[in-house]
C-alpha cells in the first residue's frame, strides 16, 4: 500500500494512494502516527481497503502533507555513501554517524523550504527514510526488516555553516523548520522489490547533481535499524533517514548553495517525486 496525507497543515487526514488515485480513510483511521503503527496499523488499514469497495476518492488534493505524522524523532545516518564521504573531504565511517532533525522540521514533499535567517550555505541531500513500524530495543540486523513498516523519500536539507562552522553537533544546521519533507506517500514493504536497488536523483533549476543508487550504501538497511536499537528505543513511527550520494552544493568547486526562487526536485524509484520551491524566511 501506499500511505498519504492530505490536507492543510497540521489538519492532515489519512488517504491511500490506489492506481494513482486517492482514497479516504479517515472514517477509520485517525492518522499515520504512533498509535497508528503501534496497533498494527498496516494489516488492519489493509483490511479496510480490502473490504470497502466505497471508499470516498479524493479529487484534486489540495496538498500533500508529510507521509506520516509527526514522530518521536527523525534520525540520520551521516557519511552513508563512500562518494559523499569522499567529496566532503571525510574519512569513511567505521561505524554509522548519527545526528537528529527536530520533529519541527517535517514538511510536506511540495511544501515550500524556507532559507533560515541568517542562512548563506542551505544545502540539498536526496535519501531513503525507514519508517519504524514497531517498539525496537536491541534488534538483530536478521530480525530488523520485522520492525520496519515501510519506505519513503526524504530531502534532509542542511544548513552547511551552522552544521559545520559554529561549533557542536550537526543537528543546529539540520534540524531547521521545513528541512525535512517526506513523501510523497509511505510505500510499504511490499511495494518495494528491492530496497538495496534504488535510483534516485535530485535536479537544482532543471540541472541535475545527485544521481546514484541504494545499492552504494556503506550500511544497509538491517543495519542501521539493529545499530540505533542499541543506543536508544525505537518507537513506531519513527523515521530514519540513510544517508545521501554524492553531489551535494557543498562538495562541488566551487560550492554551490539555495537561493530563494530556487527550484529543487527529486526522486526515487518505487518512493515517487518532490518538489520544493526555495524562499527566504521572512
Amino acid at each position: 500500500m501506499k500511505l498519504v496525507r492530505i490536507g492543510k497543515l497540521n489538519k492532515e487526514k489519512p488517504a491511500v494512494l490506489i492506481n494513482d488515485k486517492y482514497f479516504d480513510v479517515s472514517d477509520f483511521i485517525p492518522d499515520y502516527d504512533e498509535a497508528f503503527f503501534e496497533n498494527d496499523g498496516i494489516r488492519n488499514l489493509e483490511n479496510i481497503v480490502s473490504n470497502n469497495n466505497n471508499l470516498k476518492e479524493i479529487l484534486n488534493p489540495e496538498r500533500i502533507g508529510s507521509c506520516v505524522a509527526r514522530p518521536s524523532k527523525i534520525i540520520c545516518v551521516g557519511l552513508n555513501y563512500i562518494d559523499h564521504a569522499k567529496e566532503t573531504g571525510a574519512e569513511i565511517p567505521k561505524e554509522p554517524i548519527l545526528f537528529f532533525k527536530s520533529t519541527t522540521a517535517l514538511n510536506g514533499p511540495f511544501d515550500d523550504v524556507i532559507i533560515p535567517k541568517g542562512s548563506s550555505k542551505t544545502d540539498w541531500e536526496v535519501e531513503l527514510a525507514i519508517v519504524i513500524g514497531k517498539k525496537a530495543q536491541y534488534v538483530t540486523e536478521k530480525d530488523a526488516y520485522d520492525y520496519v513498516a515501510g519506505y519513503c523519500l526524504h530531502n534532509d536539507y542542511s544548513e552547511r555553516e551552522f552544521q559545520l562552522e559554529r561549533g557542536g553537533n550537526w543537528s543546529k544546521g539540520k534540524g531547521c523548520d521545513t528541512f525535512a519533507p517526506l513523501g510523497p506517500f509511505l510505500a510499504t514493504k511490499d511495494e518495494v522489490k528491492d530496497v538495496h536497488d534504488l535510483n534516485m536523483w535530485l535536479d537544482v533549476n532543471g540541472k541535475r547533481f545527485q544521481v546514484s543508487n541504494t545499492n552504494q550504501l556503506i550500511f544497509n538497511v538491517p543495519q542501521v535499524v539493529s545499530y540505533i536499537s542499541q543506543f536508544m528505543t525505537l518507537l513506531p513511527g519513527d523515521v530514519i533517514s540513510t544517508g545521501t550520494p554524492h553531489g551535494v552544493g557543498l562538495g562541488l568547486k566551487p560550492p554551490v548553495f539555495l537561493q530563494p526562487g530556487d527550484c529543487v526536485t527529486l526522486g526515487m524509484d518505487s518512493l515517487g517525486e518532490q518538489k520544493q520551491n526555495l524562499v527566504a524566511y521572512s
